[in-house]
């Protein structure tokens, strides 16, 4: 039978060529998203020489975990002694979703940690709040009883103010306008503007501490002052008091400037089902085509009545799609883009958003002006300030202790996805009650002051059974019953462990890993170099990439950095190395028996392969489920190594593969020199026939 070898596939150069020259552009978008700072200089160099108006990055840092950034960790334990066995695990986990909701909002934090895990008979929930000083507001926010409270449309009018209290708020105005005209006699007499501000100003948050200043303004802010400022000279102060939303104020111009280009522009909207606020049931497909014709027909002189006829955009067929002058920042990103990218008269897209596909004719463009301006101000009240006005929704006297149960369902006709509502005896009567008075109109459901969502009744509901539909998906439903429960099952919960972490020992932390993993990337740069020699160079460069692509992956998916994590990053970069070494004593056999550079290295690549692999998918397999079974810092340190790993694996079998044939094809002799191990031929030892002295029986 013919013995069979397997032939290691090679590439033409012009393809080694295009490869590297992707590997090269890879590399250096990494760094683009790993140093956004110094990006944005090139990118701000280049726009100044060539006004090209190319967009900079987000300068957002990488996400920092609470062993590094500082905070607070707390554990508390649930008490679920009243919940049915059924159930406890499903209102831990309501508590769960409620806390997160309230270390985002009242807190600010937007990166929290809140998990949830059972110890022996007793369930814990154990919150990490990165950044986080307060911790007494922090322990205060937390350890409250989740609030569920079911509102109907408040109809009642704000009352009005009684004789008193309208001649309390003549007075004060009163005294407000006497004080205020006081102090512009003082300066047209002193000629000393900031010698009133600090007299007469009672915006005692930050104009005082800066002499009145508020800085460069547009006409979105205080518009009143806006148009006074656009029409005095610089230096001039109002000679008449000017009134504001929230006082009287005598304004100084300082000085002007032009400000950001702003954008006027209209469009066509077409949106499909499953956008946002879409009513259509147009398919993707139907919506694209239907832009697509639209735009065929589009021009300057008909666009609007398009947009009156065609347009989703609610009151289009009144404004024609016109959305009037807007800045950077008012649009959403895509939308945006493309409108301050398009030219005057010209009708771009279709644009796809989250409501839509888009077409966009920009009008035109202006560039206003920005007035530097301080100011004198006084308070004045208004009855809103005295009769606060009416909230638009009030509490019926349903709430979450009323309801037993909330659970996703599915309706047995149409198979839509549903939330169900079982109250008890008192629930079930209130709830008669609202739903009678409301068919047709809205309920509200409150959760922490927060609505989680606004159902219509469509019947009066008299016997506690209700059920909440609206197009969920199973997900949406499950979240929305989750909160319920968090509500109706009211979970106390007992601070059981509290433990701060200064910031200075994050800050420490960061120093001493960069500089660990500094000094070990140097290491072993050295060793390569210094064994593997010409190989161990293009294995460093390879190495640069790994790590410039795996920051960037951590930094785009929103990775938070842990010590933990950190450890697997650097653990990752030892075994990135370690494939290459696998590589590199393959070839180094293959050079020994003789074979060219290029044959023996697609050889030492072929052969090391399968060891490669499998070496890493064992890896992978116990990250996956430490990710799975582990928590905190132990998933954090899976998760990075399982990424360097994957990423180690394409820069160890296609980069550095391509760099050595880009690298081996400048060699005009495809031999080895002392840049390749300084090898000697294997030497070939003869077969030898042995005989036996044992005579034949």
């Amino acid at each position: 039978m013919a013995k069979t070898t397997n032939v290691a596939k090679t590439a033409t150069r012009s393809q080694v060529k295009w490869r590297v020259a992707g590997i090269a552009v890879l590399f250096v978008v990494s760094l683009f998203v790993v140093l956004p700072s110094y990006a944005n200089k090139g990118i701000s160099w280049v726009n100044d020489k060539t006004n090209l108006g190319i967009p900079t990055l987000p300068a957002k840092g990488f996400n920092l975990g609470l062993d590094l950034q500082g905070g607070v960790q707390l554990q508390y334990k649930a008490d679920v002694s009243d919940i049915a066995p059924s159930d406890q695990a499903d209102s831990v986990e309501g508590v769960r979703d409620v806390i997160e909701r309230r270390v985002r909002g009242g807190l600010g934090v937007s990166e929290p940690s809140v998990q949830t895990s059972r110890v022996g008979d007793e369930y814990r929930v154990i919150v990490e709040l990165p950044g986080v000083t307060d911790v007494t507001e922090a322990i205060k926010l937390i350890g409250e009883t989740p609030v569920l409270e079911f509102k109907e449309q408040n109809t009642e009018t704000a009352r009005s103010l009684t004789a008193d209290e309208q001649k309390q708020l003549t007075a004060y105005n009163n005294a407000a306008n006497t004080k205020i005209k006081t102090a512009l006699k003082e300066i047209n007499k002193t000629k000393d503007f900031l010698a009133a501000v600090a007299k007469y100003s009672e915006d005692s948050t930050s104009t005082i501490a800066k002499n009145g200043e508020l800085g460069f303004i547009d006409d979105t802010i205080y518009p009143e002052i806006y148009a006074w400022a656009a029409k005095a000279s610089i230096g001039a102060v109002s000679q008449s008091v000017i009134t504001t939303s929230d006082g009287l104020n005598l304004a100084k111009k300082i000085s002007e400037r032009d400000g950001e280009t702003k954008v006027k522009a209209s469009h066509i909207l077409i949106c499909y089902k499953d956008a946002t606020g879409c009513e259509k049931e147009w398919s993707k497909e139907d919506a694209k085509a239907k832009i697509e014709s639209l735009k065929a027909t589009a021009t300057a002189e008909n666009f609007v009545s398009l947009a009156k006829s065609n347009s989703t955009e609610p009151n289009a067929s009144e404004t024609g799609g016109d959305l009037g002058t807007f800045g950077k920042g008012e649009m959403i990103e895509a939308f945006e883009t493309a409108a301050y990218s398009a030219k005057v008269g010209e009708i771009v897209g279709p644009i796809e958003t989250e409501y839509g596909y888009h077409l966009i004719y920009k009008s035109g463009e202006v560039t206003p002006k920005e007035y530097e301006v301080a100011r004198i101000f006084v308070d004045t009240k208004t009855a809103t300030d005295i009769v606060p006005p009416v909230d638009a929704w009030k509490t019926t006297g349903l709430t979450g202790s009323q309801l037993k149960r909330a659970e996703v369902t599915q309706d047995s006709s149409s198979g839509e996805i549903q939330v169900s509502l079982q109250f008890d005896s008192e629930g079930t009567k209130l709830f008669s009650d609202i739903t009678t008075r409301n068919v047709g109109q809205p309920v509200a459901i409150y959760l922490d002051g927060e609505s989680i969502s606004e159902p219509t009744v469509n019947v009066a509901i008299t016997d506690g059974n209700a059920v909440i539909s609206g197009g969920f998906t199973w997900d949406e439903a499950k979240l929305l019953a989750q909160r319920l429960n968090s509500g109706a099952l009211p979970v106390p919960v007992e601070l059981i462990s509290q433990q701060k972490i200064d910031a200075s020992l994050g800050s420490d932390s960061i120093d001493s890993s960069f500089k660990a993993g500094f000094i070990g990337l140097i290491c072993v740069a050295l060793f390569m170099i210094l064994y593997y020699r010409l190989p161990g160079l293009v294995s460093v460069v390879a190495l640069l990439v790994y790590t410039g692509v795996t920051l960037g992956i951590f930094k785009l998916i929103g990775a938070t950095l842990t010590l933990s994590g950190i450890a697997g990053f650097i653990l990752s970069i030892g075994m990135a190395v370690d494939a290459n070494v696998l590589v590199f004593e393959r070839l180094k056999e293959e050079l020994q028996f003789g074979k060219g550079l290029r044959a023996a290295s697609e050889e030492a690549f072929l052969r090391a392969w399968s060891s490669i692999r499998d070496s890493n998918i064992t890896t992978m397999i116990s990250c996956v489920f430490l990710v799975w079974i582990g928590t905190g810092f132990v998933q954090g340190f899976a998760v990075t190594l399982l990424l360097g790993v994957l990423v180690s694996m394409f820069t160890a079998v296609i980069v550095t593969r391509n760099l050595m044939r880009w690298v081996f094809g400048f060699f005009r002799h495809d031999t080895a020199n002392w840049m390749f191990y300084g090898h000697k031929k294997a030497e070939v030892v003869p077969a030898v026939n042995v005989q036996s002295n044992n005579k034949q029986q």
